[in-house]
């Protein structure tokens, strides 16, 4: 029974073959995170992109010559043409008293992407405003 443990004890502290299954796990787990930081990145890009879409729509519409349609198909061409038109769907403009005078508001609910840019849909929303223009 002795020889059985030693031999037991000497295979147990061998460390031959270790490193290849050392190389896949940290592998592993570094290809998770760098893909993880990269989603995360495209994120916050897909979400400053609509940000700024909406910033301009709101201002485009605000202008004393413009409308608030206009406003709107602005921001849907900036967004499709950025991060694309499936982004671009849900797009709400209306006039408001939000910063205490007329002003115009911008709303772009779209997908949030998680994995790629596939993800959850209307899970983002931004909402952006600009003074209303007047030609007093």
């Amino acid at each position: 029974m002795r020889r059985l443990w030693e031999a037991l004890a000497r295979e147990t502290h061998d460390e031959r073959g270790s490193s290849p299954v050392e190389f896949v796990l940290v592998g592993t787990l570094l290809t998770v995170l760098t893909l993880a930081v990269l989603q995360l990145g495209l994120a916050i890009y897909v979400r400053n992109v609509v940000h700024d879409a909406a910033v301009e729509g709101a201002h485009h519409a605000a202008l004393a010559d413009t409308s608030l349609a206009e406003g709107s198909a602005r921001t849907r061409e900036i967004v499709a043409r950025t991060v694309g038109l499936e982004y671009a769907g849900d797009v709400s403009v209306r006039q408001s008293h939000s910063l205490k005078h007329e002003s115009v508001e911008v709303t772009v609910v779209t997908t949030l992407p998680l994995v790629g840019l596939l993800g959850a849909p209307r899970s983002l929303e931004v909402t952006a405003h600009a003074p209303v223009e007047s030609l007093e």
